[in-house]
């Protein structure tokens, strides 16, 4: 977030200029740097009167608990819904909980999203019309693109994965679309496994992807900075890439022309990607100035301040008006959020160590060290694994 720095300030400005309230925004990178700092001052009672929560809803979810964030339902819903009717629905349930949650937290609104993102494939246009062929509408079509990249010394498809979070978004949109979520929930709960008959065709799609030749070489080692520079200079014709590449092409390639374009469906049915709030705002519920927070928070996601955003930072606003006429790229994320998923607001999330070997496996069989039994098979014993040790322990 600290790219987005002068505009804060200038937001910060014009905010003291229409209520005579000073703001101080503070930005910290990386991430890692800034999740330390808020845990410190949690601690010490310290917090800032806004903030983020970075982490699973786990994490949010012990912060509420410590009477760190304060609930937003009541702001929401003042003047008919007001405030709430701005945002984009999905955007505001990744800092909600719903009654029952796993995590025993007063159901209700704990966060204010500033902006959304997803995560969709980049397609170079110009490329595209070199190979002679069209947006791909299947994923057969997309991996027929492969042999013909190839012939052209192209790279055909880049992405980050050494970072595992990216094959996981890749390969979990897969899974939704193939077996549906409650099918992948069933999994993470542990009544259906790994090896199961739906699971295997998710694996097998990467040893697709691997054998038609359109995945970049050493695309498992590849980390996303290198995979947006490659995709920028005009050498890889797709790139798996979110919303903030929007603003990365736009910084070290103005001219290239790109669309976007969901994952490809294998089924006739539809696709679903990554996304929600891409950053979201708590209140420190101890402050003594909370309201005036709370009233920061709505002036700040108003159209107006949104529109700003967006132009000089290059994401999608969290405030639906404020979407309403963005650039053709951004405007494609934007059309897709009614098709995001999250493993953050599934009913159940799976474990570390099970995640891990998923990714790890999907890495092995793309460079042709596992085959998509032998890794299903691993992440099943990883799973049974992790199940026993749960049960040995007493915890759910």
């Amino acid at each position: 977030m600290t790219d987005r720095e002068a505009p804060f300030n200038e937001l910060a400005k014009r905010y003291q200029s229409r209520t005579g309230i000073p703001v101080r925004f503070e930005l910290y990178a990386p991430s890692d740097v800034y999740v330390q700092k808020i845990r410190a001052a949690a601690q010490t009672d310290g917090l800032p009167e806004i903030y983020g929560v970075l982490g699973e809803s786990r994490d949010l979810a012990s912060f509420i608990k410590a009477g760190h964030v304060l609930p937003l339902e009541a702001a929401m819903d003042e003047q008919n819904r007001a405030w709430r009717s701005v945002f984009f629905p999905k955007a505001l349930a990744t800092s909600a909980f719903e009654p029952e949650n796993p995590y025993g937290v007063a159901p209700g609104v704990y966060g204010a999203p500033i902006d959304v993102m997803n995560i969709q494939i980049f397609y170079n246009k110009a490329l595209l019309a070199k190979l002679g062929v069209a947006v791909p509408a299947t994923w057969k079509e997309f991996l027929e693109i492969g042999k013909k990249a190839n012939a052209q010394h192209l790279i055909g498809f880049v992405s980050g994965w050494a970072e595992l979070w990216l094959i996981d978004c890749f390969a979990t949109d897969y899974a939704i679309h193939l077996m549906g979520q409650k099918k992948v929930e069933a999994t993470y709960r542990g009544e259906t496994l790994y090896t199961d008959g739906d699971w295997l065709k998710v694996f097998h799609l990467f040893e697709e992807l691997r054998d038609s030749g359109l995945a970049a070489s050493g695309i498992v080692t590849m980390v996303n900075k290198h995979a947006e520079q490659l995709f920028a200079s005009g050498r890889a014709v797709f790139a798996l890439n979110g919303t903030w590449g929007v603003n990365v092409y736009q910084s070290m390639n103005p001219e290239l022309d790109y669309g976007v374009m969901m994952p490809p469906p294998v089924k006739d049915r539809p696709m679903v990607t990554w996304g929600g709030a891409g950053s979201s705002f708590m209140v420190n519920a101890k402050s003594p100035r909370k309201g005036e927070a709370v009233e920061f928070l709505k002036w700040l996601t108003a159209k107006s301040q949104q529109e700003y955003l967006t132009e000089t930072t290059h994401n999608i606003p969290a405030n639906r008006e404020a979407a309403a006429n963005l650039p053709p790229a951004l405007a494609s994320f934007a059309a897709a959020m009614e098709s995001t998923v999250h493993p953050r607001l599934f009913a159940v999330q799976e474990d570390s160590t099970v995640i891990e070997a998923f990714d790890k496996g999907i890495q092995s069989i793309l460079i042709g060290e596992a085959t998509a039994e032998q890794t299903a098979n691993r992440v099943a014993s990883v799973k049974q694994h992790h199940l026993a040790d749960r049960a040995a322990h007493g915890t759910r």
